[in-house]
């Protein structure tokens, strides 16, 4: 589920204003996939800036209110969804708890930091969601230990088709705060690319794996 067009859009110009997503149509970064990206999102950065921080939590929290009422627990993915989903937790008053996509090599082997009952219901917080693989590993590692996940909340999604075929096989509920297309009208308004830069990267997010390689 996206959320409105005016949440969207003000949420792709904070991003954009604490450079938490930078564009570089011309000189693309490399991913650790080997994919090429016009885009690079570390909305961690997005911490940094009080307001910023504020509206984020406060409209995931909102989110929570409404779509998810009665859940025990947030959980943030490690390590991009720790900070925020302590933050919304917060607001909400509620227990929080973080997830590894892997159990950690050493020590007590935990990949699930932090107490959750068996039985209980959890909403899960991610900051990014590109192909939706390790975000969904989460959901697969709290299930296991039978524990029911309500959804997903995220503050921002590529929009790939390869994630929202994972979200649906896996039966997760999704929802972001904003998104690639209000990303590319934001960066069109604000002057920081062109229409035709705009339909170069619009090409990057329907062939992601091929974009950039001859």
């Amino acid at each position: 589920m996206e959320m409105e067009k005016e949440v969207s859009s003000k949420v792709a110009a904070l991003l954009l204003q604490a450079q938490a997503i930078k564009l570089s149509p011309e000189n693309p970064f490399v991913w650790s996939s080997g994919w090429n990206s016009p885009i690079y999102c570390d909305n961690r950065v997005a911490l940094s800036y009080p307001e910023t921080r504020d509206y984020l939590k406060q409209k995931l929290s909102d989110i929570v209110r409404e779509q998810y009422p009665n859940v025990d627990t947030i959980v943030g993915v490690a390590t991009g969804g720790i900070a925020m989903g302590a933050l919304v937790a917060d607001v909400l008053n509620l227990p929080f708890a973080y997830v590894r996509p892997e159990p950690k090599k050493h020590g007590m082997g935990n990949q699930i930091e932090g107490r959750i009952e068996t039985g209980q219901s959890v909403l899960v917080v991610e900051d990014l969601i590109s192909t939706g693989g390790s975000s969904l590993k989460v959901v697969d590692a709290l299930r296991a230990q039978g524990i029911e996940v309500a959804g997903m909340v995220a503050i921002f999604t590529y929009g790939f088709a390869v994630a929202a075929e994972q979200f649906a096989a896996k039966n997760v509920s999704l929802t972001v705060l904003s998104n690639y297309s209000a990303l590319m009208e934001e960066a069109v308004s604000q002057g920081r690319i062109t229409q035709q830069q705009e339909a170069y990267l619009s090409e990057w997010r329907l062939q992601p794996s091929t974009w950039g390689k001859k």
